[in-house]
């Protein structure tokens, strides 16, 4: 009597049907598996009082304590509500700078100058932001920094960017948005290049305008990319970037209301205090708010609109 199929018969047999497929996807799984699901065992070390000689698993319990210590101190608000604004910003302004700039590329008509221009909005992003940071050293410092040079040459005082709080949320925004929007627009970019050409040509018989044919044809078109990249940004809306804001504010004290976020938080208490246990549940409150939040925006999106939602 042969095996209905379903049975553990069928499993193996589509296995070995598809072993070829299995061994190219093999390498991605192995990645994610070792970089990262093996090490969310760590997250133990978050209700844990670590010491070297216990290790991570045989370490005495802290329970709740570095959570009450985090919360407490007071710093873990001020990070949390600085990564989600910064965050917020970050998703607001690089996607419409990108749509913006993916809309200007696709009406220009001289081919030669929209590669070179879609050469130039892209050349940002493959810069590093220890580049940046010194771009913005160069900028902002308070002696020879070219705003100030431009200033004192018109007899005006310096300004002294680096004990200003007020100004760096702007500032970093910009240079966020500089670097990232040229790689925006090419995704978006991508969308609009595979808009059926006829419909545009169908508006313009029917004497719509450039903004019409934008607004009507281009703009609905763009919106699953627009949707698919917001869902996938907002899962890290409590990640901030590490990189970007060490590098463009490096230990400056004074900056630290408007520009300390989770990793720079984190990775200042294990500089200077070397408390990897508080460290550890200020990633793992990071990492369950983002979890929480992609869920509810996701919950909402298929709520509204059920084909653009991931899952």
């Amino acid at each position: 009597m042969q095996p209905a199929r379903g049975t553990g018969h069928g499993v193996w047999d589509k296995l070995r049907r598809n072993r070829v497929l299995l061994v190219m996807i093999a390498p991605a799984v192995l990645f994610f598996l070792v970089n990262n699901y093996i090490p969310m065992a760590g997250i133990i070390l978050a209700f844990k009082e670590y010491n070297f000689r216990g290790g991570i698993f045989f370490s005495p319990w802290a329970g709740l304590g570095n959570f009450r210590f985090l919360f407490l101190s007071g710093e873990v608000f001020a990070a949390l509500r600085n990564t989600v604004l910064y965050n917020l910003s970050f998703l607001v302004l690089e996607n419409f700078a990108g749509i913006l700039l993916a809309i200007f590329l696709s009406e220009l008509t001289a081919v030669h100058f929209r590669k070179v221009a879609q050469a130039l909005l892209f050349l940002p992003y493959i810069l590093s932001w220890v580049v940046i940071g010194a771009i913005s050293f160069n900028f902002f410092n308070y002696e020879f920094g070219a705003i100030n040079t431009v200033l004192k040459s018109f007899g005006m005082s310096p300004v002294n960017f680096y004990g200003e709080t007020a100004a760096w949320p702007f500032i970093i925004a910009a240079f966020d948005v500089w670097k990232g929007a040229g790689y925006a627009s090419v995704l978006y970019l991508a969308t609009i290049v595979g808009i059926d050409q006829e419909l545009h040509e169908a508006a313009q018989i029917d004497g719509a305008h450039i903004f019409d044919r934008i607004r009507h044809i281009t703009i609905p078109h763009v919106k699953p990319t627009l949707v698919t990249l917001v869902l996938l940004a907002v899962g890290r809306i409590f990640s901030g970037n590490f990189q970007m804001f060490f590098q463009l504010v490096g230990n400056n004290s004074i900056l630290y209301p408007s520009t300390d976020v989770i990793d720079t938080l984190v990775t200042r208490m294990l500089m200077s205090s070397n408390e990897i246990g508080f460290a550890a549940a200020a990633g793992l409150i990071q990492s369950v708010f983002g979890f929480v939040v992609i869920m509810v925006v996701n919950a909402a999106v298929r709520h509204f609109d059920h084909e653009n939602a991931l899952f």
